[in-house]
């Protein structure tokens, strides 16, 4: 597949000429993006992983680092037409050769980048100095200048090319590209389901080591030490680290070269912290339980270690060609591969949020909507598990009614974070377009319930078609956003007691927006059944 680069510039060029004043929108235009350089570990000399930045590839389609980009046109016509595309990449040095792997020649890279002319740097100043003397009205655009999101354009290059009566500036380049980058075309599309079923893959291969391991298929033998490594296929997961280690490895096999974002691996109760960052931690165990306040020494005399059933929280998604994923699910560690009574009911419900969120996604329902259905799901949820009390609760009344428990804001400290966010090249894609600060689609009693609910929601438009967008609900007892709702009169806090153990559930999946609903581009699936299934090796 070749890059759809002059589909993704026409694109931008309608979003950005809108954006302009009737003075500027017939003048000539030009932008100049640097791309990302290859990073290096600190005093080592060893080039680290590189990925392109996610705007440059949008517009050239390019992967080698060091390059840059210039695009020339005048606006005034619908479509507006590009006199120049042009690519310029590093030449081949002979330290390249000798240390790394060469950027590819001149000739080679015109036949693999959807652009007008390919060139080297160190003729991007006449180019530019020649684009801009030919034009008494030009205009450079260039993304955020004080950003460290973005790679740097050499003052240099500017100075020496561009006359002080050359405008440059910042204010449109990036509202345009994050305006067009919204909508995904059909090839964008297809990168990111690649993306996901690589990782939905690498959930599914986490669970059935987990699985394995209940059967007892998994077992230690000897070799050189008096243990020999575990092969991969015989792998255990005792710790947090480990289950990232064969998610990430199961990515790599299938040739994804980057995590979309670094992975959120949370046992026991730590899945109630939502951008877990640590994965160092063992799994809970016993027989010394929680609670128990007799520690008989069993370790010292050798024995066998059990662990204690708790949830496994695994947030993470791979890049396929610069295009995320984002994948959620909360599997069952311990009793043989199945949820505890209490983390089966709020996996359930959790299940039952996304479901009914899935059921009302069509193109013009506007986002806030699937945010207000998750948390009048749960609301209802907990007054049947009791940890709502409800009009029927002894000395309860109409202020414990579900519109009155919904008002109040409440299930904001068991449910914090919004449903989803777009999701593209960047795994929170695009910001400025998905939760713009001028938000007209926004409109006033639009937000119901509490305004709390939508405090942390990423995404606040009317759904489109060809917009990609996750769908992750949620259910924490985090000691620290449970604080501040202890003394409410809404909870049974007798009854929050027996669920606080489970720690957080959320599931989440990719979809786009389609003509008639929505294509789920997450094929592990998220059921009860069949994770329970798969995570006692029973399937």
């Amino acid at each position: 597949m070749v890059y759809p680069v002059k589909k993704h510039l026409q694109r931008t060029l309608e979003k950005f000429v809108v954006l302009l004043s009737e003075e500027d929108r017939t003048k000539h235009h030009i932008f100049l993006f640097a791309g990302a350089v290859t990073p290096f570990r600190n005093d080592t000399d060893r080039e680290m992983t590189f990925r392109q930045e996610s705007n440059f590839y949008y517009l050239s389609g390019c992967q080698i680092p060091g390059s840059f980009l210039l695009i020339s046109f005048r606006g005034g016509a619908s479509p507006v037409t590009v006199a120049s595309h042009d690519l310029f990449v590093p030449r081949i040095e002979p330290a390249d050769i000798m240390w790394s792997v060469p950027p590819p020649t001149l000739e080679v890279a015109s036949k693999t980048h959807e652009v007008n002319r390919v060139d080297h740097p160190d003729n991007l100043a006449k180019a530019l100095h020649d684009l801009t003397i030919s034009s008494t009205d030009s205009i450079i655009h260039v993304l955020p200048k004080d950003s460290a999101l973005f790679p740097v354009i050499p003052q240099e290059l500017t100075a020496s090319a561009v006359s002080p009566q050359v405008k440059v500036t910042d204010e449109y380049l990036l509202p345009a590209l994050h305006q067009a980058r919204l909508i995904k075309t059909p090839e964008e599309l297809q990168l990111i389901k690649k993306a996901n079923e690589i990782s939905s893959r690498a959930h599914e291969t986490v669970m059935r080591v987990l699985g394995a391991a209940v059967r007892g298929a998994i077992t230690k033998g000897k070799g050189a030490g008096e243990t020999r490594p575990l092969l991969p296929g015989e792998w255990l997961i005792e710790k947090e680290t480990e289950a990232e280690a064969i998610f990430v490895a199961s990515c790599r096999r299938e040739g994804s070269i980057h995590q979309a974002y670094l992975p959120i691996v949370a046992a026991s109760t730590r899945a109630s912290t939502l951008h877990y960052c640590c994965n160092d931690k063992e799994f809970s165990w016993g027989p010394v339980r929680p609670h128990d306040h007799h520690n008989r020494n069993e370790f010292a005399h050798g024995n066998e270690r059990e662990l204690t059933p708790q949830v496994l929280l695994i947030d993470a998604g791979c890049e396929w060609t610069n295009y995320a994923s984002d994948i959620t699910r909360t599997m069952p560690v311990g009793n043989g591969g199945k949820f505890t009574p209490e983390a089966k009911t709020i996996y359930t419900l959790v299940h039952e949020m996304q479901r009914l969120s899935f059921e009302a996604i069509r193109p013009g329902l506007h986002w806030d909507a699937i945010q207000l259905i998750c948390h009048q799901t749960l609301v209802r949820g907990f007054q049947k598990l009791g940890i709502f009390k409800s009009p029927n609760s002894p000395g309860s009344g109409s202020w414990n009614s579900e519109e009155a428990i919904i008002a109040s804001g409440v299930s904001a400290a068991f449910f914090p974070h919004g449903v989803g966010h777009s999701l593209g090249m960047d795994v929170h894609d695009v910001p400025s377009a998905s939760k713009p600060l001028v938000n007209p689609t926004i409109r006033k009693g639009q937000e119901l319930g509490h305004p709390d609910f939508y405090t942390y929601l990423r995404l606040r438009l009317l759904l489109e078609v060809g917009m990609v967008v996750t769908v992750e609900p949620g259910i924490y007892f985090s000691p620290h956003l449970l604080a501040p709702v202890r003394g409410s009169r809404h909870i049974d806090h007798d009854v929050l007691a027996r669920y606080e153990s489970v720690g957080g559930i959320r599931i989440e999946d990719v979809i786009t927006i389609t003509e008639n609903g929505y294509e789920n581009f997450t094929t592990v699936r998220g059921d009860v059944e069949w994770l329970e299934g798969v995570c006692s090796g029973e399937l």
